[in-house]
Order: structure tokens, then sequence, then C-alpha cells
């Protein structure tokens, strides 16, 4: 049976994204403790896929994934998923506000908790967790060090645990970014509606680097959904880029950016290209459609070869 690895427990975010993947329904399910742990598994081959959060509309991109894509090769993803975000506070039963010192959290749920917190709670002290939901178990360990736990809406109803704030993120239009990771080398087939994911390492930090980089899409026509820098490790101020495109490898436009991006760079790492969570077609103006990179090409194979040029009528 095929094994689908994510941050568990179940009633994760994580979990949430890996209900909307229709070949995983009736399959085992890993729970894992974080980023690297789930892509070793798919990576030893103990799961053929696993769901990790790349992306926050509040936070940005998630480092932890970003650099493990990063460093990790023969890795692809193959699908992207957006779950809705908000929290809770929940504690043991009988605690009130007044009583909540220690707060446990995944980081990541921290930060988009940090006003009402401050607010509420100006005096809490943050105790990370490694998914919101084993923050709300651990609330229940007989040696618990955290007074409450930021956790999912409805967590009550697996744990016993009670509300004591619902609704505390600092923005209800929260979405959190998918991506099923797996070590399959095929490449999910074109829909008009799809994103391509590449990592890309600047030839040096000479002035224009940067900007020679984007014309390689500015000029193709190839619109940028998510660019963001991490660093690469090696030297102070040297980063590589995190880049999603929207088009699918297949697409003329996108194909010819990435071979001049594969020219300009030291290191591209091809990350997938898959179909976008919100199947909205890319549009896509004329000058830079399929047809226009092939007759071009045709055009100069024609030159190349001593075909004779077509005249065109004078206008």
């Amino acid at each position: 049976m095929p094994s689908y690895s994510y941050l568990g427990p179940a009633g994760t975010f994580t979990w949430l994204a890996l209900t909307q993947v229709p070949e995983a329904e009736g399959a085992e399910w890993r729970s894992v403790n974080n980023v690297g742990e789930a892509l070793d598994d798919v990576i030893s081959g103990r799961s053929v896929a696993a769901m990790i959060a790349i992306e926050n509309s509040i936070e940005g991109g998630v480092s932890a994934t970003q650099d493990a894509l990063a460093n990790i090769p023969g890795l692809r993803i193959i699908g992207e998923y957006l779950v809705p975000v908000n929290f809770s506070l929940v504690a043991r039963p009988g605690t009130a506000l007044a009583d909540v010192r220690v707060v446990a959290a995944h980081p990541v749920a921290y930060a988009q908790c940090h006003l009402w917190l401050d607010r509420e709670l100006p005096d809490h002290e943050h105790l990370p967790a490694t998914s919101n939901v084993t923050a709300a178990s651990g609330l229940l360990a007989a040696n618990a060090i955290a007074d409450a736990a930021i956790a999912p809406p409805g967590i009550e109803r697996e744990l016993g645990v009670e509300v004591l704030a619902d609704g505390i993120g600092d923005n209800p239009n929260a979405v959190t970014r998918f991506v099923l990771v797996s070590s399959s080398l095929a490449i999910p087939e074109r829909t008009g509606a799809d994103k391509t994911s590449v990592i890309v390492e600047l030839p040096s930090d000479a002035p224009g680097a940067l900007m020679e980089m984007l014309e390689q899409f500015a000029t193709r026509g190839v619109n940028m959904s998510l660019l963001e820098s991490r660093p690469i490790g090696d030297a102070l101020g040297r980063y590589r880029f995190v880049v999603d495109l929207d088009g699918h490898i297949h697409d003329e436009r996108v194909a010819d950016a990435l071979l001049g991006l594969k020219r300009f760079s030291p290191n591209v790492i091809f990350l997938g290209s898959y179909p976008r969570a919100d199947r909205r077609n890319v549009e896509v103006r004329s000058r830079y459609g399929d047809d226009v990179f092939v007759e071009a090409r045709d055009w100069l194979r024609g030159i190349l070869s001593g075909e004779p040029l077509e005249q065109r009528p004078p206008a």
C-alpha cells in the first residue's frame, strides 16, 4: 500500500491539505515531526510523496522547506494545495485566560497570532512545538510546561481541552500553501493553469546580476508569483532565489526562460511544473504564445538550412 508523509498528528493543517489529494485516499498516512523527516521518507522510498508547507500569505515562504528543497537532490513538486488558516487558544479544563503564562505553539502559528497574544497576554512566554496539534496534546502530559496552546479550530472535539478564545489569528484571510513532493521525475500534464518552481543562484554579486536574472522572465512574458532569497550558507552575502513562475515547462515561453536562466546561473534547480491550486488559467499576451516561439525557431532554422525566404507583398 502506498504511503504519504505529513506533519502530524491527525488534525494539523498539513493533514487537512493531504485530505485534498484524491490519490492519498485509502493509502497509509505517516505522521512525522518535521519537514526533514517527511522528505527523508520520500528519498528512502518509505513514502511515495510528502505534504509540506511552503508559503503563508502572512509570513511568506517557509524557510525550512525552501532550504530543504535546495539541499536535497531528487525531489519534485507534483501539486499544490491551499488551506485557510485560523487558530484557537486552548488550555486544560479549569484554566482561565488570566492564568496563562506560557503558550505552546508551532513557530509559524505563533507568528500569525502575535498581535492578539501581545494584546491579551503581554507577559506570556512562547514554548515552540512541532505542530499545532502537538502543542495542544502536550497540555495534557503529566510534566506539561505550557498553560495554553495555539491550535486548529475544533481541536477540543478530539482532545480534552477547553477553548479560551477563538479566531486569534491576526489576519482572518490567512492561507497556507502546501506542496506535495515526490521523487518521481515524471512531470504532471500541462493544464493551462499551472505553476513552475525553480531555485536559482546568481553568478556573482556584481551590480545588475539580479536584474539580469529577472530579465530572463520579463523578456519572455513569464510572470513571477513568488521571489524570495535564502542564504546559501557558504559565505556571508551569498544568496539563492526561490522563484515561482506562472506557466508550465511545456509552455514555450517558460521553457525558453529556463534555458536563458541556465545559461546565466551557475546552479538552477528545477522543482517542478504542476497544476495551480486555484485552477485559474494563466493569461498570456499573444506575442508570448507558443506559436510565436515555434514560428521564430522555424524562421531561424530556415535561414541556417538555406531555405528560400518567403517573400511578403509590399505594404
